[in-house]
């Protein structure tokens, strides 16, 4: 027994040494603590993949009971919310652009005329295919409306639905995940050497001989962010060759245009990058500090799952994460073809982070430097 004790005690001891270590520190309690509490409630809210608002455009052509009664069940649904009433089939392309609907529904002048004859009565469903995930998920919405409709009307032929899904025909997952990944890869890695780039010379006992040489400390802070904008570049560049000839996902829109927006992404990533390693006293805090915050930009980037499907409060919150307007941007010039008209929104809040993020980490060095 006495053996048995001596050799149990000082493990006990020194567990309540390192217990005592981990929570004596506010910094850890909060480290512990903090990110799981958060981190559960974003997967929660943001990581669902219920249908919740399906925003949705109607070309009803026949104009008939029987049509008005199909949108009917689609509106009584609570999933879908009709966004326009579009007067000719131009209208289409515009809306399906412009993101104002997941989907149209086209209803053809004859479909009341076809159900009352017994006939097949096709109607059309244009599907965004950019989000092929919520596309498909909708698809699914729409199909049990249209059996609940052609068994009230007492089965046959009844309602025929016909689906095509736009800049991604057969909603391949692939499809909308690995364009995505030319924008969140490279804002990973990009954000961790932003961190450390500062905090490594701390670490290491360099910095003190950048205070001597003849730069100003905004010249440091401009000559640590271009090395880790370059490897950005770098990284999504690899991703989209990877994307284009190894998984052939075609791409539409403009070379240029899509690496002038992964410019600006990774210019307002490494101002990110860049105010944590200001604020980071060695390369352990910036990683921590990197770690925390790149869960939270995933899950609240629409990469997975819509941005319009979370809480409006997390939705207020994607404005201050670039890696919501990488994503869309990417996608939209891949997949799409978008041109800088389509697409100049995104641009201007990365601006707006880059322009804030920078200055802010020039501030905090001087600061530190002080």
């Amino acid at each position: 027994m006495e053996a048995l004790s001596a050799l149990i005690f000082p493990i006990l001891t020194l567990i309540r040494k390192e217990l005592l270590a981990i929570f004596k520190d506010p910094a850890n309690r909060i480290v512990l603590f903090a990110p799981a509490f958060v981190q559960t409630l974003l997967f929660g809210y943001a990581a669902s993949f219920d249908l919740t608002n399906v925003p949705y455009a109607v070309l009803d052509q026949s104009h008939s009971a029987a049509s008005s009664e199909l949108l009917a069940r689609l509106d009584g649904t609570g999933v879908f919310r009709r966004e326009a009433t579009l007067a000719n089939a131009h209208q289409i392309a515009l809306v399906i652009d412009e993101q104002r609907a997941l989907m149209v529904i086209a209803i053809p002048a004859d479909f009341a005329e076809s159900l009352a004859a017994g006939r097949r009565a096709p109607v059309q469903l244009i599907l965004d295919g950019r989000n092929s995930t919520t596309a498909g998920s909708a698809s699914g919405y729409v199909a049990s409306v249209v059996v609940a409709f052609n068994a009230a009307r007492g089965g046959g032929a009844g309602l025929e639905l016909v689906r095509r899904a736009w800049f991604n025909p057969n909603l391949e997952s692939r499809w909308q995940i690995v364009p995505a990944m030319v924008a969140t890869l490279s804002m990973l890695q990009t954000l961790l050497l932003a961190a450390l780039s500062v905090a490594r010379e701390r670490e290491q006992g360099t910095f003190d001989q950048l205070l001597v040489t003849p730069l100003t400390p905004l010249q440091i802070l401009v000559g640590k962010a271009v090395p880790s904008i370059v490897v950005g570049m770098l990284q999504s560049t690899i991703v989209l060759l990877i994307s284009l000839f190894w998984f052939d996902i075609p791409m539409s829109g403009s070379v240029w245009l899509l690496y002038l927006g992964l410019l600006g992404f990774t210019g307002a990533s490494v101002g990110i990058g860049m105010s944590l390693s200001s604020v980071a006293l060695n390369m352990q805090q910036a990683m921590l500090y990197t770690f925390l915050i790149i869960m939270p930009l995933t899950l609240l980037s629409g990469l997975i799952t819509p941005v319009r499907n979370m809480p409006e409060v997390l939705q207020v919150a994607t404005y201050a994460n670039p890696l919501r307007f990488g994503v869309d941007l990417v996608r939209r010039v891949y997949l799409e073809g978008a041109g800088i008209t389509d697409i100049y929104h995104d641009f201007i809040p990365m601006f707006v982070i880059a322009a804030l993020t920078l200055p802010l980490a020039a501030w905090l060095f001087r600061h530190r430097l002080a």
